[in-house]
């Protein structure tokens, strides 16, 4: 390495320390590519594979797993590179500028997808006919197009020089020059990531009160209906019974009221139906809000280490945890998949039944009787 051997002529100590903690940066950096390809390439192909995945959530989980493979594979390797160079970039300054521009739209990409997923969720929830009418695929391309460009807009300013993207030794990548206050030119960006975080969580928040508050909804007094051969009539008459007749509840011969209406076929699961789908949007919530969790918590250490900077003037922030902030941010790429498989029954068996190989086998049970 290029720094070691000046340290080890002055203190040998020194050199086997920087030694060991490059070693260790290399195995966890190594550890953190390989996770995050493997967990982020086998979701997309499930998500690909499995036809009954194919849909909005999802198509928004697909464009997540694609971001987060390409920062493995594209930025986090020129890390690597730096680490075994002895903390020294040895490309030029404009290929500095172009990691660095990637790193930063990766992140701003998953801050804005993630506010973006919030919205859907909360209308899945408190708005299902206006989702389910308006949430097509081509709604999904156009959300998701729209979030790239709102990314490179954030992005693309310090390549020329707003903001400078800068080769940081401390932290062994190209990323933002996070200068004292008066002289900083980053402050704007740091507080749009903090603002789109924290709104995020807003919008989840909205959303559990939402379903907190109609939890505690209490049944409607209705005042029973006259009833003359389905000609209802009275102060209860709202009209259900009819339309439990025409969903394909009701028996016996047509209403004289309803000559001319066609009844739906019966269905046993279909009074089931609503509430189902209740159930799995919110479990799809649950899954995108600890990964939005999960972001924060990941990104936290970082973030306030650059408010540290821009603000206290000549802060020495330990390079401990600074080196363990900035691997934490490297660990977010290939926490996504975990979270989604923890959190997500339904992958869990889509998985199962597309990927069976990947499984143990397990031993048939015998059939017994009862004697």
């Amino acid at each position: 390495m290029a720094n070691t051997s000046d340290l080890g002529e002055s203190n040998p100590s020194l050199q086997n320390y920087a030694i060991t903690a490059s070693a260790v940066k290399l195995a966890s950096l190594g550890l953190i590519i390989c996770s995050s390809l493997a967990g982020n390439i086998l979701l997309s192909l499930l998500v690909l594979k499995d036809s009954s995945l194919h849909k909005t959530p999802y198509y928004f989980l697909l464009d997540l797993c694609f971001a987060d493979i390409i920062r493995s594979a594209v930025c986090f390797p020129f890390v690597m590179i730096s680490i075994v160079n002895g903390s020294v970039w040895s490309y030029s300054v404009i290929s500095c500028k172009i990691v660095a521009f990637m790193a930063v739209l990766f992140c701003f990409h998953i801050a804005f997808l993630l506010f973006c997923v919030s919205v859907t969720r909360y209308m899945a929830i408190a708005h299902h006919r206006f989702y389910s009418k308006r949430m097509t695929l081509w709604t999904c391309v156009a959300v998701i197009c729209m979030v790239w460009t709102l990314s490179v807009a954030m992005a693309f300013p310090p390549v020329f020089d707003v903001g400078t993207y800068k080769f940081i030794s401390e932290e062994e990548q190209c990323i933002f020059e996070h200068r004292y206050v008066k002289a900083n030119d980053t402050l704007g960006f740091m507080l749009m990531l903090a603002v789109i975080v924290g709104t995020t969580h807003v919008v989840y928040i909205k959303m559990l009160c939402f379903v907190y508050d109609h939890r505690k909804m209490k049944p409607a007094q209705l005042i029973p209906a006259i009833s003359q051969n389905w000609t209802f009539h009275g102060p209860g008459a709202t009209g259900q019974a009819a339309a439990n007749w025409i969903a394909g509840f009701g028996r016996g011969p047509t209403p004289p009221t309803l000559v001319g209406i066609r009844q739906a076929s019966h269905n046993a699961n279909r009074r089931l139906l609503v509430l189902d789908e209740f159930k799995m949007e919110k479990r799809i919530g649950k899954m995108y809000y600890m990964i939005t969790l999960a972001f924060l918590l990941f990104w936290a250490p970082y973030i306030v280490s650059c408010y540290v900077r821009v603000f206290v003037k000549e802060s020495a922030i330990p390079q401990v945890y600074l080196t363990a902030a900035v691997w934490l941010t490297f660990a977010q790429a290939a926490a996504n998949p975990v979270v989604c498989f923890i959190f997500n029954k339904e992958l869990r068996m889509r998985f199962r039944a597309c990927f069976p190989c990947c499984l143990t086998t397990q031993t048939p049970m015998e059939p017994y009787c009862v004697i």
